[in-house]
């Protein structure tokens, strides 16, 4: 059974993720969810571990005695690693090098395997300069963009910024999946 890593992030798009984990499960892939401090403002780990049926991680410095370090054995462990949704945040953080978080910290561990980044924000935060290098940055490392959507967004705006579709991010990560293997073998 294949293992892939959802990180969620605390954006509105919180409660999508939860469908896409679904979606995984229902393919038979383990899931194993990461999620931020400001996702958990979102949505709960309740609702990632029920449909799981893993722990979901939300702090690296939890009282759990682990035989291994923990940010370390779950990047071993998983095939790739699907953020979704990812904020400004995450990406500006990922770009930097800044593992000071449970997913941040398992994303830079994750050298060498795929790793998919689904963007949502506001229009003019996915259109900041700042964010735009970011994300070149990342693509430059090998990192995946899907998305972000065309869309009305939480606050009202339409335009660029929205979650993609949860089945594309699904087909791709499926993708993404199957290619990693075959080059494994």
């Amino acid at each position: 059974m294949k293992n892939i890593l959802l990180g969620v992030t605390g954006g509105i798009a919180a409660y999508k993720a939860a469908e896409i984990a679904r979606l995984f499960v229902k393919r038979h892939i383990s899931v194993k969810v990461i999620m931020t401090k400001n996702a958990r403002r979102f949505i709960t780990p309740l609702t990632f571990q029920t449909l799981t049926k893993h722990k979901v991680y939300t702090d690296m410095f939890e009282d759990v005695f682990y035989e291994d370090v923990r940010h370390i054995s779950l990047a071993k462990e998983a095939a790739l690693a699907l953020i979704a949704p990812a904020t400004a945040d995450i990406i500006g953080k990922l770009a930097g090098g800044i593992a000071d978080d449970m997913l941040s910290a398992v994303v830079m561990a994750m050298a060498g395997k795929p790793v998919i980044i689904c963007p949502a924000m506001n229009t003019a935060m996915w259109k900041n300069t700042i964010v735009q290098d970011n994300v070149e940055k990342l693509k430059n490392h090998g990192y995946t963009f899907v998305g972000p959507a065309e869309g009305e967004l939480a606050c009202g705006d339409t335009g660029s910024g929205a979650l993609a579709e949860v089945n594309g991010i699904v087909n791709a990560t499926l993708s993404l999946l199957e290619k990693s293997a075959a080059d494994d073998r």
